[in-house]
């Protein structure tokens, strides 16, 4: 039998989304959205002369999935270079493809695994992430 998808670990995290107000002067934006379940998140941030993370805001339109994983980018993204944030994101995206065993070092994201074989559901879990990492990428070109 397959592990619930959306169990109360999931549902619990997609309540606790921290940083849920857009920042006033955003160094970047960027907005992503999933055409196969309309799942939509827009990320700015603010950045240090290093290109860290120092501030974030996020505005999260999504599934329960969706929500628990801005939870958790919004959890840890404060103080990660553009280079980490895109490392946080390949490795989920290798995770969910079912391409690595190993979600990466970003805490929680073990969480999705019983998403795996919902591909359906893959974009809106990775949205967060993209954005994130698309975010503190643009921040580091405009700097």
């Amino acid at each position: 039998m397959a592990a619930p998808l959306y169990t109360a670990d999931i549902l619990r995290l997609a309540t606790q989304i921290p940083h849920l107000d857009r920042l006033l002067d955003p160094d970047a934006s960027i907005e992503r959205r999933s055409p196969v379940c309309g799942s939509r998140i827009v990320v700015d941030v603010q950045t240090d002369d290093a290109g860290r993370v120092i501030a974030l805001g996020q505005e999260v339109r999504a599934c329960a999935l969706g929500q628990a994983s801005a939870a958790l980018m919004g959890q840890h993204a404060i103080g990660k270079s553009a280079d980490e944030l895109a490392a946080a994101r390949d490795a989920l995206t290798l995770f969910l493809a079912g391409q690595s065993d190993n979600p990466g070092d970003w805490p929680g994201l073990e969480i999705f695994r019983a998403a795996i074989p919902h591909s359906a559901r893959h974009a809106s879990i990775r949205l967060p992430f993209e954005a994130v990492a698309m975010a503190a990428a643009q921040a580091r070109i405009d700097a």
